[in-house]
């Protein structure tokens, strides 16, 4: 069974919107509003993606990390050296 792309657009929206009010009303670095938001935005965002790709063929260009580490280890990987830089 696969989701209607426009309900999981309109989900995914809506998680947006959700994670935004409980990062602007945060209470602290460890607030579970905010933790949760995060969770059900990254969820919503699966679920949209898989839709639109079901529907149209078609992706988008972002990409969820499982944790902070991940996304490190990825920004370390477009460092230029010196010697890579053109001038």
């Amino acid at each position: 069974m696969s989701t209607d792309p426009r309900e999981a657009l309109d989900a995914f929206l809506e998680a947006v919107r959700e994670h935004y009010a409980a990062s602007a009303h945060r209470t602290g670095d460890q607030d579970s509003r905010v933790e949760a938001a995060y969770m059900a935005l990254a969820d919503a965002f699966e679920i949209y993606e898989d839709a639109i790709y079901t529907a149209f063929d078609e992706v988008t260009p972002f990409e969820l990390f499982d944790d902070v580490e991940d996304a490190k280890d990825d920004d370390d990987e477009f460092v230029l050296d010196d010697d890579d830089e053109d001038d």
